[in-house]
């Protein structure tokens, strides 16, 4: 499968499409995305199915691989500046005021990351060894916010951008970072082919039949450290085959 990891602006919607060959396309039933195996190079980001169900107070969000979800991170490279993040990620239709932000801000997306050059969820111990700063390679979760921007390439997706003198609203667990991103602990559940992560979400069953998707791929922090500050710069499998947000929150 050969990705070209191209994002495309349709009017005032941001709409995603990958251009890409030799993808079998999934079925979305009861909400649940079903795709065929294989159409990724790490069998520990292919996809093959991903669902998210809402339960009184909760969402769940649950995606399959057919490979050891979990079992490949990022190589160190001893530096913030040009490290890499891998990431499993439910993009959504929800809007990013429901968790926090400002409304409208773009594509509100649940991942599950890790990074073992820098550790962005400084209010928790993931690997449990008293230091708060250095357990960026442990799987933990993030909302983020995601736009287009040309600046990642043509078409890429970055984490949105928060340009110096502006001050959104953000949600009381941002980790200070200056994008839109969220870290609220919520410990993900990694186990043999299964990547889960439960969230506390008021009033989760308004939100049926919200579309969604479910994404495996590469990130990477500018070798500048500034604007834009992380890229998607790989994608390494989409659950719909060209983004096309099938899936439905049961």
């Amino acid at each position: 499968m050969k990705f070209k990891n191209k994002i495309l602006t349709m009017g005032a919607t941001l709409l995603l499409s990958i251009s890409f060959s030799g993808h079998t396309y999934a079925e979305a039933r009861l909400g649940e995305i079903k795709a065929e195996a294989g159409n990724a190079k790490m069998a520990n980001f292919d996809i093959v199915n991903a669902k998210v169900t809402a339960s009184d107070n909760w969402l769940t969000f649950q995606m399959n691989v057919s490979g050891k979800a979990g079992k490949t991170t990022p190589t160190p490279t001893g530096k913030l500046e040009g490290s890499d993040v891998f990431s499993y990620v439910w993009p959504t239709k929800i809007d990013s005021s429901q968790v926090g932000f400002d409304k409208e801000q773009g594509i509100l997306a649940m991942a599950i990351t890790s990074h073992p050059d820098f550790d962005d969820t400084p209010l928790f111990d993931e690997n449990g060894d008293g230091d708060l700063g250095n357990d960026g390679t442990v799987w933990h979760s993030h909302w983020v916010v995601l736009v287009p921007d040309n600046a990642c390439g043509d078409g890429a997706l970055k984490v949105k951008d928060i340009p110096k003198g502006v001050n959104p609203k953000l949600p009381a667990t941002w980790p200070g970072l200056p994008i839109l991103i969220d870290s609220p602990g919520y410990s993900p559940v990694i186990d043999g082919q299964k990547v889960q992560v439960r969230v506390p979400f008021r009033n989760a069953k308004e939100l049926k039949n919200v579309a969604f998707d479910a994404v495996t791929s590469g990130l990477r922090v500018n070798e500048s450290a500034h604007a834009p500050l992380l890229c998607i710069v790989d994608v390494f499998d989409v659950a719909s085959g060209d983004l096309s947000l099938p899936g439905k929150v049961k």
